[in-house]
């Protein structure tokens, strides 16, 4: 179950007319976050985002599950399931046995998949299957929807992890 703060922060981007991955981002920052702090582990970042991504699907967050290709049928249906979970008003009770021993599970696995060094390592992974095309009209996406300050930030930033 998602913190009361995720799901009002996910609900500030929506009617920020933010995009659903911005606020499904919240859930998966929460789910680092409780990896982080041994609330349980993570076999790997993907799991601890794709945990994420679909505890934002059954909060109501409008993500489409992965296009054809992207990932397994499994996954596909697992995420389609999880939209429709979101849409239903009907919620019935958790299985008590399988919460348990799903978070017994995830107890058990390590919390070094979400320190940063394994982070950045999944996101030059995924980075790297998107074509230089894709990553720029991201990049020129972000200069015209961030405003002036969110530009100064970005550029001081840059400035900073910039090799010297």
């Amino acid at each position: 179950m998602p913190e009361k703060e995720v799901v009002e922060r996910a609900r500030k981007d929506a009617e920020a007319g933010k995009s659903p991955s911005t606020q499904a981002g919240e859930f998966v920052r929460e789910e680092i976050h409780h990896v982080r702090e041994g609330k349980h582990g993570a076999r790997s970042p993907k799991q601890a985002i794709a945990i994420g991504l679909s505890k934002a699907r059954r909060a109501g967050v409008k993500l489409p599950p992965p296009r054809r290709g992207r990932s397994s049928q499994q996954t596909r249906e697992h995420a389609a399931r999880d939209t429709r979970k979101g849409k239903s008003r009907s919620h019935r009770m958790p299985s008590r046995r399988r919460s348990r021993a799903i978070s017994r599970a995830l107890r058990r696995e390590g919390s070094s998949s979400a320190t940063r060094r394994s982070l950045s390592r999944q996101t030059r992974t995924s980075a790297r299957t998107r074509s230089r095309a894709s990553r720029s009209a991201a990049a020129k996406k972000a200069v015209r929807t961030k405003g002036r300050a969110g530009l100064r930030r970005a550029a001081r930033k840059a400035a900073r992890t910039r090799h010297s």
